[in-house]
């Protein structure tokens, strides 16, 4: 309400609002603070009624071959073209083989699905970086990379880790495929406006500790499902004193803990990061865009529906046990007893670990593990790689164990290769791939064998994820090395 309107308030009308609520009140909740993620939703409201969901403008939408088939056929359907091409890009990603990508996919589902992407993106004008294009990798990856995603944006993408953009102090979320035709035809999106929770962790992390660590000890504390419709905004001076990497795994993974969308307030380092890329903005664009971006954080007197807070000191390297991303435990610790687990759980809870041949009470330092997978939208960037390369120089993979390094992108794979680390991870035995998914999420010729353990540096690690009876440990890209390495769960701290 502009404050105009409070000055002009006639006496019968100001008597009925006073009847509601003290006037003091009343201004008081128009002047307080607001959160980041109020800031940029209510900048992006093209049209709000009370009962229904808002209207919100989308600055960038990203789409990929898994869900957008359906969506441009609404379109066709309709006769409606894509509304804003230039705020739509496309790449392929999640069906992708990463061996010979030169050649034809192989799996006919996969095959059918990319070639419908380049159908229909040519039909429809939008831009693809599809296989073979030197912008080409898994969507969440290439946004950052090239300075598509800006701070203060709205994103959405058919993929539910589009939190990951919320790093840079984005709105991003997942959406569906008729939500994604929505968006196609319109450039807007109907959403109702999720409730704000904060999660700060302060301190020094112990080395050794990553962000993935952070992310994985954050869903055990509060579950799987803790965040369910909130918008959830990281904070405190730890998560200030991370990379944008790690800053971009903390909110990927957002959503496994039932996030709506994740977010950090941009500060210096996300300006420095931004600055240079390919379609970040250039000379006094950029003035005027960094000038706005400063205003985005959290007021001082800004009010969330919910708040944790925890210690950097008390963060282990952490993993899972189980088969959804809140079963986890300290590499130190022990799986829980069932006699702990809630009554109306300890039937899932048992039939995880029947999944998993693991048994309640033990420990998962020192199992034996068969696969290693090094990649996805949340662990697949440079930072990540060259902090494997570096703990495996002169080091050789355990006999028995496969692992796999899939870089995030083309740009990825040619720094990378540029660095010389394809060469520490061929002398390791390790063997680096082209970019996509992977085996993330079994979609493509990756995929763990059945009744095979593969710690892995993804997200998710419900039954099934990594391909048929596949068992999935999460974990970060060091505990990963160092199970390459050793052949078994390994606290990597030991070995620094």
């Amino acid at each position: 309400m502009p404050v105009d309107h409070l000055l002009d308030f006639d006496g019968r009308v100001l008597s009925n609002l006073l009847f509601f609520c003290n006037f003091a009140e009343l201004i008081f909740l128009y002047f307080m603070g607001k959160t980041l993620f109020e800031k940029i939703w209510d900048a992006h409201v093209v049209h709000k009624q009370e009962g229904f969901p808002d209207v919100l403008y989308i600055n960038t939408h990203f789409i990929h071959e898994v869900t957008s088939p359906q969506a441009f056929d609404g379109l066709r359907k309709r006769n409606l073209p894509v509304f804003r091409v230039n705020k739509t890009r496309a790449t392929a990603d999640h069906n992708v083989p990463t061996k010979d990508q030169h050649l034809p996919i192989k799996e006919a589902l996969s095959r059918h699905q990319v070639e419908m992407l380049t159908k229909n993106t040519k039909e429809f004008g939008v831009e693809l970086y599809g296989l073979g294009h030197q912008y080409q990798g898994i969507v969440h990856v290439i946004g950052p990379e090239l300075g598509i995603t800006v701070p203060g944006m709205t994103i959405v993408c058919g993929d539910s880790h589009t939190s990951t953009h919320g790093a840079f102090g984005c709105i991003a979320f997942g959406i569906g495929t008729s939500e994604v035709e929505m968006v196609m035809a319109t450039q807007c999106i109907l959403q109702y406006r999720p409730k704000t929770m904060k999660i700060e962790i302060n301190g020094k992390l112990a080395k050794g500790v990553t962000s993935k660590d952070i992310i994985l000890y954050i869903i055990t504390q509060i579950s799987a499902a803790g965040a369910n419709g909130y918008a959830v905004e990281f904070a405190g001076d730890t998560i200030r004193s991370l990379s944008m990497e790690a800053r971009m795994t903390i909110c990927n993974m957002s959503i496994e803990m039932g996030g709506r969308c994740g977010m950090i307030a941009p500060d210096q380092i996300t300006f420095d990061y931004v600055k240079g890329r390919e379609f970040a903005p250039k000379g006094a664009d950029w003035d005027k865009a960094e000038a706005y971006w400063k205003t985005l954080y959290s007021d001082a007197d800004a009010q969330y529906d919910k708040v944790y807070s925890f210690k950097a000191e008390d963060i282990d390297p952490w993993l899972t046990y189980g088969t959804n991303p809140g079963m986890g435990v300290s590499v130190k610790g022990l799986i829980p007893k069932v006699e702990s687990i809630a009554a109306n759980e300890q039937t899932s809870y048992k039939k995880a670990l029947e999944y998993m041949g693991l048994e309640a009470g033990s420990k998962l330092e020192g199992k034996k593990i068969d696969y290693v997978f090094i990649g996805s939208c949340t662990n697949s960037r440079m930072e990540d790689l060259r902090a494997v390369a570096e703990f495996v120089k002169g080091k050789k993979k355990a006999e028995g164990v496969e692992v796999w390094i899939i870089p995030g992108s083309k740009q990825v794979e040619k720094a990378a290769i540029a660095e010389g680390l394809d060469k520490i991870f061929a002398e390791a035995g390790f063997e680096l791939r082209e970019p996509g998914c992977s085996a993330c999420l079994g979609m493509n010729e990756d995929k763990v064998p059945a009744g095979k353990y593969c710690i892995s540096t993804s997200n998710r690690n419900f039954e099934g994820r990594q391909g048929p009876g596949a068992r999935t440990l999460l974990a970060s890209p060091l505990m990963a090395a160092a199970a390459a390495v050793t052949g078994k769960i390994t606290d990597v701290r030991e070995m620094i």
